[in-house]
């Protein structure tokens, strides 16, 4: 008995020195309320699709996409402000290639920490698998739908070679994840989808052939639903 409530005693005093989980604020400061509601709302469609059940839990994760937009945007605004800033400035030749240069290798490092802290925050509320539909929901789930549609369009692909695609997928996702908008996202994965392309290639698909056979078989498809 004596021991169990030594251990007991020990369990407590650990716990007591582990920092409650506060409430992730939204960080609003000096920003237009209504880019706040449109950020907040789109943070909300990609959490949503988690169908999580704690409404504190489903608040502070909105909050942290929320704020990773916020962020990002914040990275863009300061090197364009500081790209201006040169270029109207009286620096000429290396010099100014240098504050130039400067200034992107300023956005990248901040990119760095952001990019490692967003997963780490989200990891205090969601496991690796929920973290992934996060990152799939931010970047419009295109490596779902780029891999799904490679493998339909090449059903005799071999197991090591989906296993590439999908890690290639992944990788591109992670530049996507920390783009600055949109396109630049969608551009990200444009890269990658010719790395594919050229490694499908190189082990002898013929991607013209595979691609309008493709086609058909998407057309046969569709005009049997009809039927």
């Amino acid at each position: 008995m004596k021991m169990k409530n030594k251990f007991f005693g020990l369990a407590m005093s650990f716990l007591l020195l582990v920092p409650a989980l506060h409430a992730v604020e939204l960080d609003t400061k000096n920003r237009n309320p209504k880019y706040v509601e449109t950020i907040v709302s789109r943070s909300k469609k990609v959490v949503d699709k988690l169908e999580l059940k704690d409404n504190e839990i489903i608040t502070n994760v909105t909050n942290i996409v929320a704020n990773r937009y916020f962020e990002l945007n914040d990275i863009y605004a300061k090197r364009d402000t500081t790209i201006n800033r040169i270029k109207r400035s009286a620096l000429k030749g290396d010099d100014k290639k240098l504050a130039l240069n400067e200034a992107q290798n300023e956005k990248e490092s901040a990119l760095y920490r952001s990019h490692f802290a967003f997963p780490a925050n989200l990891s205090l509320y969601l496991n690796p698998e929920q973290i992934e539909a996060i990152e799939d929901g931010i970047t419009f789930g295109v490596v779902k739908v780029t891999y799904d549609a490679t493998l339909d369009m090449i059903p005799t692909l071999k197991a090591d070679e989906k296993a590439q695609i999908l890690a290639w997928l992944k990788e591109a996702r992670e530049f996507a994840i920390d783009a600055e908008s949109a396109n630049k996202k969608h551009e990200a994965f444009g890269k990658y989808k010719g790395r594919i392309n050229n490694y499908l290639s190189t082990r002898g698909y013929d991607l013209v052939k595979e691609r309008d056979a493709w086609y058909a078989r998407i057309k046969a498809r569709d005009e049997a639903k009809k039927k």
